[in-house]
């Protein structure tokens, strides 16, 4: 709680500002001063950038990406490679992989993953969306990029059994030691699937 010999308004954004993720009450109030301090249009400026952030993004249409129009840039982009789909749990998962400029085909986002212990099942996600997409699209690979959690791989299990029915290619990201790492100090879980993930060796 924000120390009360701040003024209300004060008090308020402070309040406001601690509640998002990883900001404590010292960075909020840190931010608060900094935005009482600033330029009356700068902080202009940021309430209506957040205004507009709730009031004009949503899903796309097509792959449930954030859109400020019915297509996202990616789907509207008639220079994206068709037949692959690269299915993605969130959003967030999807920018990061965007970050890399690898990645040349569209995406799917399922908005979540499969876990029944809180209730999510496959009706729940954008799993029918995926799968009328399919003869459409022409899409010859689906690739699975979900974290290898348990919910990641009950969504990734699920997916397999349903895409296969369909004549689709099916393959998932590799996992395991990172480019740089150093085994020793790998965890056992992240040595084992790096083991199990293994890929022959190029010939020099």
């Amino acid at each position: 709680m924000a120390r009360s010999f701040y003024p209300a308004p004060l008090q308020n954004v402070i309040r406001a500002l601690s509640k998002w993720p990883g900001i404590g009450e010292k960075t909020a109030s840190r931010l608060a001063l900094y935005l009482l301090r600033a330029p009356t249009q700068e902080v202009l400026d940021l309430a209506q950038a957040l205004k507009e952030l709730k009031e004009k993004i949503g899903l796309c249409s097509r792959c449930y990406a954030f859109a400020d129009q019915d297509l996202c840039p990616i789907c509207a982009d008639p220079g994206r490679q068709t037949g692959q789909i690269c299915v993605v749990a969130d959003p967030g998962d999807l920018m990061a992989l965007e970050r890399v400029g690898f990645f040349q085909g569209s995406y799917h986002v399922l908005g979540g993953l499969i876990s029944p212990l809180d209730n999510i099942g496959p009706g729940d996600l954008h799993i029918t969306a995926l799968l009328a997409r399919l003869a459409p699209e022409a899409v010859r690979e689906v690739i699975l990029a979900l974290n290898p959690s348990l919910e990641g791989e009950a969504t990734i299990a699920y997916l397999s059994k349903e895409l296969h029915h369909r004549g689709v290619q099916v393959t998932r990201i590799a996992y395991g030691l990172p480019m740089g790492g150093d085994l020793k100090y790998a965890d056992q879980q992240t040595i084992k699937e790096a083991l199990r993930h293994r890929v022959a060796a190029a010939d020099s």
